[in-house]
């Protein structure tokens, strides 16, 4: 088996790379994708934005943060559902293809009677233990009141999109599918889960009629101060019952995105992360801007835009609620109709219905 041909998922192998320091510029490891270097980690793709920052204003805005990302923030009324409302909504569907936000990366999509579960960060701390950023709002639904899950599709592995907390807190893992990025997969068979695909960029997992495909995103792994880039990030593309949806997961705006419109657009929905960008000197490389995920959008051919990263937990500098306000301003500019715009509440579920074009 190739392990690296496009569409095959990689066989779980576990190992370690070697932490030995590489250009940007290197060449890729012999035999595998630009993405993968040769000393064993990963980089993201030709033309995407370096993090270039000086560990003077970098270390400032980690005490900054440090300070702040546990103060009190003032949440507008109509921001969450309770989550009595958020089940009953959920049910009414009985399980219509639709979408229900539970905060920051973390949706269920029902897609072609499978339920997707994206990247679950629903306990109350993103870090270990108790020393992350603390969420200022719960989750839409408690992770032990979800609906059975098939899918955990994961994007990368920063605390705020891969929660061992909300893992534990899961039923049923041995009947779970988890499809991750490439040497993610020891993670999950270490805390139960039995059924688990890595995929690296390109490749794709089928599952009863569900086809997800890993994408190159503009990113970067760590889940401890000696793992950085050990293992891969992605988007993915979720296509099952006439529908084609893209989950960001997170992402910087790149050259990459036109590439993916070009290859493997029109998308019908689009989750793209709008927040996490200040200060930008910073985060530029990390995160889009709002103005930067709609042009996300508009690159691979998104046909409907649903803002995420967002509203849950303050792990950059931005007002909590901007973000929305210049997403919403900067789609409408680039020609989406206000229909086509989803800002959500946490735990709302939308029918996921074919997308019309309107941008």
């Amino acid at each position: 088996m190739d392990l690296y041909a496009p569409d095959k998922p990689r066989k779980l192998r576990f190992g370690r790379p070697s932490a030995r320091r590489v250009p940007e510029d290197a060449p890729a490891a012999p035999g595998r994708p630009e993405h993968h270097l040769p000393n064993g980690l990963f980089r993201n793709p030709p033309g995407s934005p370096q993090r270039d920052v000086d560990m003077r204003t970098l270390l400032r805005f980690v005490g900054r943060m440090a300070r702040n990302s546990r103060s009190p923030v003032a949440v507008p009324g109509d921001h969450s559902m309770p989550e009595r409302r958020a089940l009953a909504a959920l049910s009414i569907l009985n399980g219509a293809d639709s979408l229900t936000w539970l905060g920051h990366a973390a949706f269920l999509i029902r897609l072609a009677g499978k339920t997707i579960l994206t990247d679950p960060y629903l306990s109350d701390y993103a870090g270990p233990g108790r020393l992350g950023p603390k969420r200022f709002v719960k989750s839409g639904i408690a992770a032990q009141n979800l609906p059975p899950i098939d899918v955990l599709m994961i994007s990368h592995n920063h605390y705020d999109h891969l929660d061992e907390v909300t893992l534990r807190h899961l039923p049923f893992k041995d009947k779970i599918q988890v499809v991750a990025p490439l040497r993610l997969g020891e993670f999950f068979l270490r805390r139960g889960f039995q059924r688990v695909v890595e995929l690296d960029w390109r490749q794709n997992y089928t599952m009863d009629g569900v086809t997800i495909t890993a994408l190159p995103v503009v990113h970067w792994s760590r889940r401890h101060t000696r793992d950085t880039n050990r293992t891969l990030w992605a988007g993915f593309s979720i296509r099952g019952a006439g529908q084609h949806l893209f989950f960001g997961g997170d992402s910087a705006y790149g050259k990459i995105f036109r590439n993916i419109g070009e290859q493997y657009g029109p998308f019908d929905t689009a989750l793209v992360g709008i927040g996490g960008y200040a200060p930008e000197v910073i985060m530029h490389a990390s995160h889009a801007t709002p103005e930067e995920a709609v042009q996300i959008g508009r690159d691979i051919g998104a046909r409907r835009l649903v803002g995420m990263h967002w509203g849950t937990v303050q792990l950059t500098e931005e007002p909590p609620f901007e973000p929305p306000l210049r997403f919403l301003a900067a789609g409408r500019a680039g020609g989406y109709a206000d229909e086509n715009l989803w800002v959500m509440k946490i735990g709302e579920t939308r029918p996921l219905f074919p997308a019309q074009d309107g941008n």
